[in-house]
């Protein structure tokens, strides 16, 4: 089999790893890639946001799957796209992946079919906006600020007061998050313990995989603004038997009667970020593609084929899909430049990930690049280091050894994964 994967972060890193592990496949592609991929897989460069370039090298190079990492080229589509070819594609339509692409979209599905979600309202006038905020405060309601496009993880703001409400929502109309700014939404704030379940669907099943908990707050102690993602540990203590039961009957068969109902072609992952309330299990966003850095928490457990089970998912046939996962908790530390999520410092010299990776941590590369032969860190978050162990303290340890071997200048990370795993033991 002959796998394509489109992205070049830590999670397609991640992915390009698990197919790597997979009998079946014989050869990967990945565009663009990045210099940790360029060691399992060849990187290509193809012309940025073009769907027919992608399919174009698909059927060129006899492809036989085609797996999409980031959101954007899904909301583009470029599944539409290579499918029109004939050739099966992990990811779902441009359709479907406005479950991504518009919060607004996405709220109102969730309302249809009845998923537990925040109370909300949209708006495409600043004032009225204000008015609504300022109206959910007077009455002792929190709220959350979101754009309703995408924003690469950054276009949503957890209110901490009016002011700082006020300020994200001039921010968004002010363009902050350019187009996806032009219509904003605003929350009700939901208080729990957030957790991540990712599961395969088509349009007629949808399985859960092994459950984990992100933490996007950029300091320890859940401080700082939002990022993409700082570090993320799996399996989530606070997903109980019975907690994922109830997840399952009103938020992963809500979904999948609404995919039916509005005859989306949905053939991927669904991400649902979820807050466990006092009310119960409900959905603070979907996302249509793998989470990033669950990702690379999750597929390191896997012990079956990783390839089989994204091929069967391409083919609707995610009812004949058996997985396979490790009992070993599994925790990843992403490794940060300086100023992120902000302006950056990039272009520094890498050391260490060798000498870390001997000590069988798993070392994915999110934001590298080569420079004069040597790895620089180029984007915001440039590593993620992952370790299994026999219990998660085992496994925080094993990472955060692994963490201390690598350097450049400026670097940050958290220092607190998985700490409420450790704290509810």
């Amino acid at each position: 089999m002959k796998v394509m994967v489109l992205g070049g972060g830590g999670r397609e890193h991640a992915i390009c790893r698990g197919l790597k592990r997979s009998p079946e496949v014989t050869k990967i592609f990945c565009s663009p890639g990045n210099p940790g991929i360029a060691k399992i897989a060849e990187c290509v460069a193809l012309p940025a946001g073009d769907m027919e370039a992608v399919a174009d090298f698909a059927v060129k190079n006899g492809i036989d799957l085609v797996v999409v990492g980031p959101e954007l080229p899904l909301c583009q589509g470029v599944a539409d796209a290579v499918r029109a070819r004939g050739i099966p594609v992990f990811g779902p339509s441009k359709a479907a992946a406005r479950l991504e692409g518009s919060k607004d979209f996405s709220k109102q599905f969730m309302v249809r079919y009845g998923i537990p979600t925040a109370a909300y309202a949209s708006f495409t006038e600043k004032g009225k906006a204000l008015d609504y905020v300022r109206a959910e405060y007077a009455a002792g309601r929190g709220v959350v600020v979101k754009a309703d496009g995408l924003a690469a993880g950054k276009g949503v703001i957890v209110a901490s007061c009016l002011a700082e409400a006020e300020k994200a929502v001039e921010e968004c109309f002010a363009g902050a998050f350019g187009a996806a700014g032009n219509v904003v939404v605003v929350e009700e704030l939901l208080v729990g313990e957030e957790a991540s379940i990712l599961a395969l669907a088509d349009g007629d099943t949808v399985i859960p995989l092994v459950s984990s908990q992100d933490h996007k707050r950029l300091l320890d102690g859940d401080r700082g603004p939002n990022t993409g993602g700082m570090g993320a540990y799996s399996p989530a203590p606070v997903v109980t038997d019975a907690l994922m039961r109830e997840i399952d009957e009103t938020i992963l068969r809500r979904f999948l009667r609404g995919v039916q109902a509005e005859k989306l072609d949905y053939r991927g992952i669904i991400y649902a970020g979820i807050m466990v309330t006092k009310d119960g299990p409900k959905v603070l966003e979907f996302n249509v593609r793998f989470g990033d850095p669950e990702t690379e928490a999750i597929l390191p457990r896997l012990e079956s084929s990783l390839a089989d089970a994204l091929m069967k998912t391409a083919l609707g046939k995610v009812s004949q899909i058996k997985m396979r996962w490790s009992p070993k908790p599994s925790v990843c530390v992403v490794m940060a430049s300086e100023g992120y999520p902000g302006p950056l410092r990039k272009g520094f010299a890498i050391t260490g990930i060798e000498e870390a990776e001997k000590d069988g941590v798993i070392v994915f590369h999110a934001g590298t690049a080569e420079k004069d032969g040597v790895l620089v860190n180029a984007g915001g978050r440039v590593l993620v280091v992952t370790a299994d162990g026999d219990t998660v303290t085992d496994a925080i340890a094993k990472a955060y050894a692994g963490v201390a071997k690598i350097r450049w200048t400026g670097v940050q990370y958290r220092r607190d994964i998985a700490r409420r795993a450790v704290n509810r033991k």
